[in-house]
């Protein structure tokens, strides 16, 4: 009996180890980037959060699927913090765990932080850590036993402002590109997300990405509602109605363009629950994320 649980011990720890493979995004060098030192702080909050800092080197972490449910399926997870922290833990490896439940291999992208010291055009580069997440999936699919068309993107608060910049911007590859390998998502799923950059915004997840100065033209172009086409991927989204932080007409304005354009998208909005919430609105006992995987199985990416 002893080498039994010895031998279950060990095995859990392999699982665990593999699930924490972390990787430079950039294994040959983070572009639009000033030498700068790596001054990176992780902080854990009276809460239990996660919250990450001065972000300059990005990583990807993978976190494997269920071997014995694993669909093929894959999702890039991008943190939010107002492009000022990553909170890292309720909204990065937590949701990745959840994921993997459902057979789907989940990525947390540690993404720079926007920062004039450090990078030399600080408004593209959390896009282009998004792009570069999804190149390096979508390229590396085999490698994971991940379907190359069902790579997904999921975002939280600015995280979701990333997500869908992602989502609605993947034609427009920024910094020097090389490599022809798609930056479109599949899908997106973005909670309580910064949509715009207009007034209903917010307002401090604009400033940390385009300054306080920004023209109309720069603003606009950060406004992700204004660019949702018919090739925007199918989106879930999930918002609380009193949520002070970002108002939820930021998932409003997205759904009525998503409508408009006839692409597949799902708006769940609780009367409750603020901002942050995470993986758990306490103000009511369903799970949203129960939600998610209903949705994505209509859309056939919870099937091998």
């Amino acid at each position: 009996m002893k080498k039994i649980i010895l031998t279950f011990t060990f095995l859990l720890s392999m699982k665990y180890a593999q699930a924490q493979q972390e990787s430079p995004l950039y294994p040959n060098g983070v572009p639009n980037a000033k030498q700068v030192p790596n001054t990176q702080k992780s902080v854990t909050d009276k809460n239990g959060v996660l919250r990450i800092s001065e972000v300059t080197v990005p990583t990807l972490t993978v976190y494997p699927a269920d071997a014995d449910k694993a669909n093929g399926t894959a999702v890039i997870i991008c943190p939010g913090g107002g492009y000022a922290i990553l909170a890292a833990s309720h909204e990065g490896s937590d949701v990745a765990s959840v994921f993997n439940k459902m057979g789907v291999t989940a990525f947390v992208l540690k993404y720079r932080l926007p920062n004039d010291n450090a990078q030399i055009d600080k408004s593209i580069a959390p896009l282009q850590d998004a792009q570069q997440a999804l190149r390096t999936v979508r390229k590396d699919a085999s490698k994971y036993g991940i379907n190359p068309n069902k790579i997904g993107i999921m975002g939280f608060s600015a995280g979701g402002h990333l997500a869908s910049t992602a989502g609605t911007h993947f034609d427009k590859q920024v910094g020097e590109v090389t490599s022809e390998v798609s930056v479109r998502p599949d899908f997106m799923i973005l909670g309580y997300p910064v949509i715009t950059f207009k007034d209903f915004g917010h307002a401090g997840s604009r400033i940390n990405l385009i300054g306080k100065t920004a023209d109309q033209a720069l603003i606009d172009e950060y406004s992700n509602e204004l660019h949702v086409t018919k090739d925007t991927p199918p989106t879930f989204l999930v918002h609380a109605g009193d949520d002070t932080a970002v108002p939820v007409k930021n998932s409003l304005v997205f759904y009525e363009g998503l409508q408009k354009n006839g692409v597949l998208a799902e708006l769940v909005i609780y009367p409750k629950g603020g901002h942050g919430f995470g993986l758990n609105n306490k103000t009511t006992n369903e799970k949203w994320m129960d939600n998610v995987r209903n949705w994505m199985d209509s859309l056939g990416l919870l099937s091998k």
